[in-house]
């Protein structure tokens, strides 16, 4: 029987439903190789020759394929339509020549579909190709690239600047415009302005609102009510006025639907809809086109095939009616440069079926298909017709003149299916107004001023952060989850209420990137290298020589900042950051000088946490601040003195507020510290609150069956009760001061019975069942010290953050598992080199946290 191959099992299931007993259908599991994590994986020195390595996990993976053809001499490789896919394909070719499982005998086919639907799985088995050389050798180029620019550029940063993690090619760039986001709001100055809004009736009494336009017969500018008591005579000027409908102009107009969805506008929707990550939102199409429900999701194309087409006019037609489909089928050209890689939008498989008939159980799915469904049918759907309508209202003298604006829907065409969400945009003509007529009196029921103040410009959502790079050119739809996810591991980014917020070890690394590798954070050279590898896929450019001059200049920026210091790295980062760092103080100090003590100066320092500034006066001032704070936002004041007359304070450091008692002295300099529990305010903290803290861990009792006592504390992961080596966690900062002995008890009791005699999950209940593994044992979600995790044998597999447990599937749970037992095996191969020679592994291990950040940061 001819074999098939693709990526997932899943897919591998629902492919194997079509073709039937007469072919066999084997799943790769992603990758079966990559560049192995040691230098020289690529050979800049040898025409930029790749080193290949098959993961330990995908070894019977690519055995069982190789098995497989033994007993046929057909391989079809039917992995994904795009780059990746074809990188796979390409990979499971060479890989099963240099094994001899592909013989010259062997026919090697490659196919392609944009759906997994038998029909287009069969007509693609009709129509075989050979593995697409240019686009192989994009992606070759690319993953050289990435592993370039990790595995030498990584360890820079590590060198210079104690805490930051890799740097990416890509990734950087993303981080740049973060950064400088926040440091464009850091800069804002806000700025006043007034407007008048009057409340006014028609002849019936029917109310609308309108807004000055005119005052003193001269048109208001934004910033012409520029404080209160121009806004007040303003509102004096229209009371003392009679008002009159000047004019009434209503004009027809329509709104067209979007184009259906591709990948980052996918993306976009879903975050401002749902507020789902990029990732998450990839995550849940992958299930849905797995299993036949929608087109391939990775494409940066938005037109669709002409069937599909006609089959969404039909839908329309049987569910809305004739009204709602429009003469001619709506036609979106596609945006893409390159047509090698532009592929179908993103639609639903069969128009006919919506979210309610596919019956999806997953929510995230359910969802994401309705989303992609609702967009699909409205872009084949009539536009919406409406009826703009602006009113002036005016006085006699025409000193004053007041406007309202308002829309009509007379028909809601698409919009009765769909209609794009907005970003940060708050529109004022979707007011309805009653019916006025020129000449009408406007009857004042309430004229009043509102204060405004310009805003800065909002942090970037990860919906307006793939926008953005979409509109640099910074990215290509498959990447763009990935690297938005990766700055977020690497603690360069947070995400707060689906706001992305720079961390200080993020604003220092794009900082230290400005200044000493600013042509590769650069925005436009980095999208005119996507350009060219878009050139490369397409046949028109040669990957090893576009390789060949960015490594030439690239590898002069790193032999040039390899011989500069820690200290000479601060002191330009402190120089460039100057301006944030050191802002002009009202009594027109010195802003470098050390609000604490006063004789020191401040500069900026780095640890493994990322950077803070302090005060040139260590050890004997340990004023600190972060560096996204300005001093009033270090906090640092006396709150009293305790019983022994020792000062105690309330201090901010780079990890947060803390209180202390005394100061750092010859025979103690490490005074006592506690550092401000979650939850807990720097302005209403007291010294009794502060004693309180300084005054744990606090003794409970001796406990009843060993009379070993019980304490009560505040750790690393929040508060506790301990007995010997036993934690057991509290819920509430307070229990730790209230705390009595019988609930201390219960709560070592619980913890001790959750871990079983042997401390594992055997006894623990799962959170979620989710079957078996295909090597076999059972897979299933537990809820673990640091979140919920999948367990399978002896693999412990941490759950993204942003994906719910219970929205866990066993395919996802199979990619966390074979990835995590991947990392654990390169380990255990790693271990003995480091018993035979030492001096030899001290002088690689850098090579090999290297790699791993060039691998983690690819992109």
């Amino acid at each position: 029987m001819p074999v098939v191959v693709v990526e997932s099992p899943a897919k591998a299931k629902t492919i194997n439903k079509y073709l039937g007993k007469d072919f066999t259908v084997l799943a790769s599991y992603g990758h079966v190789r990559d560049l192995p994590a040691k230098n020289g994986s690529v050979d800049t020195d040898a025409d930029f020759a790749m080193t290949w390595e098959v993961g330990n996990d995908s070894k019977k993976h690519v055995k069982a394929i190789a098995d497989a053809l033994k007993d046929d001499d057909t391989l079809i490789l039917a992995t994904d339509p795009d780059r990746e896919g074809e990188a796979i394909s390409w990979h499971l070719q060479e890989t099963l020549t240099k094994r001899r499982a592909i013989k010259k005998t062997t026919e090697v086919k490659r196919v392609v579909f944009n759906a997994i639907t038998k029909t287009a799985v069969t007509e693609a088995m009709k129509n075989p190709r050979d593995v697409d050389q240019p686009l192989v050798e994009a992606y070759l180029a690319r993953r050289a690239l990435d592993y370039l620019v990790g595995f030498n550029l990584s360890p820079v940063l590590w060198r210079k600047l104690p805490g930051a993690r890799s740097a990416g090619r890509v990734q950087s760039v993303c981080l740049r415009l973060i950064v400088e986001r926040e440091m464009e709001i850091e800069a804002f100055h806000a700025r006043e302005y007034w407007s008048v809004k009057a409340l006014l009736a028609n002849a019936r009494g029917q109310e609308f609102e309108a807004r000055l336009t005119v005052l003193g017969g001269q048109k208001l500018d934004k910033y012409d009510l520029a404080n209160a008591t121009s806004a007040e005579m303003a509102v004096q000027a229209i009371n003392s006025r009679d008002l009159k409908v000047q004019s009434v102009e209503a004009k027809p107009a329509s709104r067209n639907p979007s184009a259906p969805f591709m990948t980052s506008t996918l993306q976009q929707e879903a975050s401002r809809k749902f507020g789902m990550g990029a990732r998450q939102t990839m995550n849940a199409a992958q299930r849905l086109y797995e299993a036949g429900h929608i087109t391939y999701m990775r494409t940066d194309g938005i037109d669709m095939a002409p069937e599909a087409v006609m089959a969404t006019r039909d839908a329309i037609k049987k569910r809305y009616g004739d009204e709602y489909v429009p003469k001619s089928p709506r036609m979106y050209k596609n945006k893409a440069k390159n047509a090698q890689e532009a592929h179908e939008c993103i639609r639903p498989t069969d128009m006919f079926k919506d979210a309610a008939a596919l019956k999806l159980t997953d929510a995230d799915q359910r969802k994401l298909y309705d989303l992609i469904w609702k967009r699909t049918i409205a872009c084949q759907m009539e536009s919406a017709r409406l009826e703009r309508t602006v009113v002036d209202i005016a006085s006699a003298d025409q000193q004053v003149i007041l406007r309202a604006n308002g829309q009509v829907v007379l028909f809601d065409g698409f919009l009765k299916v769909y209609e794009e969400g907005r970003d940060d945009v708050v529109d004022d003509d979707d007011n309805r107004l009653p019916h006025l007529t020129e000449g009408e009196k406007a009857e004042k029921r309430k004229v009043e001023p509102e204060q405004h103040f310009t805003q800065p410009p909002p942090r970037y959502t990860e919906a307006t952060l793939v926008k953005r790079m979409e509109e640099l050119g910074i990215g290509r739809p498959s990447t763009y989850a990935s690297i938005v996810t990766t700055i977020q591991d690497r603690e360069y980014v947070t995400k707060d209420k689906n706001r992305l917020i720079p961390e200080d070890k993020g604003r220092i690394v794009t900082i230290f990137l400005l200044n000493f590798f600013k042509r590769y954070v650069e925005y436009d050279f980095t999208a005119a290298l996507e350009e060219e590898l878009d050139d490369v896929s397409a046949g028109e450019r040669d990957y090893k020589e576009l390789l060949g001059r960015f490594w030439r200049d690239f590898h002069a920026a790193i032999e040039e900042t390899s011989e500069l210091r820690i200290a000479e790295v601060l002191d330009v980062l402190d120089d460039a950051l100057a301006p944030q760092l050191y802002p002009p103080r009202e009594d027109g100090t010195d802003p470098r000088s050390c609000p604490l003590c006063s004789e020191g100066k401040l500069h900026l320092k780095t640890s493994r946490t990322g950077g803070f500034v302090g005060c040139s006066n260590y050890p004997e001032c340990r004023y600190t601040r972060p560096i996204g704070g300005g001093e009033e936002e270090a906090g640092d004041r006396v709150l009293g003195e305790d019983d022994n007359g020792i000062e105690i304070s309330l201090r901010s450091g780079r990890f947060g507020p803390y209180v202390q008692r005394g100061e750092a002295t010859a025979e103690q300099p490490k005074p006592d510290r506690a550092s401000l529990p979650k939850g807990w305010s720097k302005d209403d903290l007291d010294l009794d609150k502060a004693l309180l803290l300084l005054s744990l861990p606090r003794e409970v009792g001796a406990h009843p069956e060993d009379g070993e006592m019980i304490e009560a504390g505040i750790g690393r992961y929040g508060p506790y009760v301990k007995h010997g080596k036993l934690y057991a966690n509290l819920k509430e900062v307070d229990d730790v001061f209230t705390i009595g002995m019988n609930r201390a008890v219960e709560e070592l009791a619980k913890k001790a019975e959750s871990r079983g005699r042997r401390g594992g999950a055997a006894t623990a209940k799962p959170l979620k069942e989710l079957g078996d593994h295909p090597d076999g044992g059972a897979m299933n979600v537990y809820d673990g010290r640091y979140g919920p995790y999948v367990k399978w044998e002896k693999v412990n597999a941490t759950l993204p953050k942003d994906v719910d447990p219970q929205a866990m599937t066993a395919e996802m749970a199979i990619e966390l598992v074979n990835a995590k037992a991947k990392k654990g095996g390169a380990k255990k191969k790693a271990a003995p080199k480091k018993a035979a020679a030492k001096k030899t592994t001290a002088k690689k291990a850098p090579a090999k946290k290297s790699t791993k950040a060039a691998n983690d940061s690819a992109e």
